[in-house]
Order: C-alpha cells, then structure tokens, then sequence
C-alpha cells in the first residue's frame, strides 16, 4: 500500500490503534516504577510486546493507515523517551564518558533527518526500515544487558548500529522524493 492510498482513506480507530495506545499508557506507568523492579521490566516487556503487535494486527486486518503509523512514531519516540529519561542515571554511572559524545552523535544525525523530512514533505516522518527496527531491538534489550557484565561493550554497539540507522534514514530523505513510512532500506526502490 502507497503512502497516497494511506493517505486517501479515511481512517476509523481500530484495535491497532488501540494496541498502539496500550503501549503509551503502559510507557507512562514505568515513570512511576522502580527501574530494576520485576514490575518495571514486566511492564516494559509488555510495551515492547505491544509495539510488534499493532503494526501486524493492521496488517492482518488491512487496517493500516498513515494516521496508524504516525501514532505508531510517537508512541515509540514517547516509550523511548521515558526509557531514556529512566535509564539515564544508570547509564551515567556504568558507561564510559566517550560513549556519550557517540549519543550526541546519533541524537544530532536523528535530528537532521526528522528536520531533513519536516522540510521536504511538511510533516513529522519516521521511517520504518530493517536497520531503525534491529535498532529498536537492541535499545529494548538494554535494561535487561544492564543486569549484566557486558553492558558496556553492548552499548558500544548500540550506538554503532543506531548511528547507521540514522544516517540511512537522513540519506533516505535526502535522496527519495516520495515518503514511505514503511520504506525498507535506502535501496528499496
């Protein structure tokens, strides 16, 4: 499905987008709750649950639609976000202090493609590709490898991979002429 077929349908709520709010209501409880908390982590896991599920369900029922993927986005730039805010302190404290330039790094690259894309299409876009998916997966993952003795050399390769990812996502937007929320990768025609 195109983004102008997206676009063209009037969207009705659905159990998707339903799925998709259930994880902004869940993004917000974790504010309230222990970090290293069993109920911390089972909540997170059902956020992260909910972001796989949503995205299947409106494919499933054929109910996928620009205003789906935009609530999509920013329960994902809210969950990560609250996790950021929340895991900050404990990363302070356990990474080195280079790592944080590399943030930097990704955060100003991540910022130029949500302004590259804010100018070239007049809208918020996130782009759904392979690479901005795996490093969602690994950001996931992070409070559970905190627990663990590879926290370090694990975050290294985060901020790796999400550097990559953004500058694909910038890359994308440079170069296409068209928005695809669920473009795959930069050579994805």
């Amino acid at each position: 499905m195109n983004s102008l077929t997206l676009r063209n349908k009037q969207h009705k709520w659905n159990v998707a987008d339903t799925v998709t709010s259930m994880r902004m209501a869940a993004t917000l409880f974790l504010i309230f709750l222990p970090l290293k908390s069993i109920w911390f982590l089972a909540i997170y896991t059902f956020a992260g649950l909910t972001d796989v599920l949503d995205g299947w369900l409106a494919r499933k029922s054929g109910k996928a639609s620009e205003f789906g993927a935009r609530l999509d986005s920013i329960s994902d730039l809210l969950f990560y976000s609250v996790l950021l805010t929340r895991l900050f302190p404990v990363l302070y404290q356990t990474l080195p202090g280079r790592i944080w330039y590399a943030v930097a790094g990704i955060v100003l690259v991540r910022i130029a493609a949500y302004a590259t894309a804010a100018v070239k299409y007049h809208r918020f876009a996130s782009l759904h590709t392979w690479l901005n998916k795996l490093t969602g997966v690994a950001v996931f993952l992070l409070p559970y490898v905190l627990l663990t003795s590879l926290s370090v050399v694990y975050s290294w390769a985060v901020c790796i991979l999400a550097f990559t990812a953004s500058v694909e996502e910038l890359a994308i937007h440079l170069l296409r002429t068209d928005y695809l929320a669920e473009r795959k990768s930069l050579f994805e025609n």
